[in-house]
């Protein structure tokens, strides 16, 4: 077994209370349109049709597709405006992870959880990733993803020193460390060409629950 991530690659530069900076609802999408598409085709093939969902660091949009037909949608986030504006949440919980990772859920109570673009925000992971597969049931998915695009002062410091791959590599490790974890998957979008540049890319780490 590894030995565990040191605690200075979870500083930030601004390590004041993260209810001040989530305070004001930012509700915008934080990956362009093409990075939304890939994504939500993605959640299409990975998550089961029909079930409970736990939306983690929950904003306003999830990005889930109609055809799943969720029963529920339980989201989990810091700012309960954004969350009242999301119309695929059934309820929501504010709750920072960063000061308290145990999950307010029962054993067992998913059928499928996701973190969209936020993981580089927690200080906590490997207990946050360790909670998830509590609260999931057995084989159930927890799907990561994330881009390129981040609040810098937020994200810990292993998220700033890297690089997309390695950004890859480092959630595959906390999926690793927190264990009760299996099937770990890993896949890329490097976005679409544009006129200019590309759109975003879009990195996605999802595993199952043991």
């Amino acid at each position: 077994m590894a030995a565990p991530l040191p605690p200075d690659y979870f500083a930030r530069q601004d390590d004041s209370d993260d209810a001040l900076f989530y305070l004001q609802p930012r509700k915008v999408v934080h990956i362009d349109d093409d990075a939304i598409k890939a994504l939500t085709d993605q959640f299409a093939h990975i998550l089961p049709t029909g079930g409970v969902y736990l939306d983690l660091m929950s904003s306003w949009r999830s990005h889930l597709p109609e055809s799943l037909k969720p029963a529920r949608v339980i989201g989990l986030g810091m700012n309960g405006d954004e969350m009242t504006d999301n119309p695929q949440l059934s309820k929501h919980v504010v709750q920072n992870l960063n000061t308290s990772p145990a999950l307010p859920f029962e054993d067992a109570s998913f059928d499928a959880a996701v973190c969209t673009v936020s993981v580089q925000y927690l200080t906590r992971p490997v207990e946050v990733f360790r909670e998830v597969s509590r609260v999931l049931k057995p084989d159930a998915p927890f799907v990561v993803s994330f881009s390129n695009r981040c609040f810098p002062t937020k994200a810990v410091a292993v998220w700033q020193a890297t690089s997309d791959q390695q950004h890859m590599a480092l959630v595959v490790r906390y999926f690793e460390d927190a264990g009760g974890w299996k099937d770990i998957t890993a896949w890329a979008f490097p976005g679409n060409k544009k006129w200019i540049g590309t759109s975003d890319p879009l990195f996605i780490v999802w595993a199952k629950r043991a």
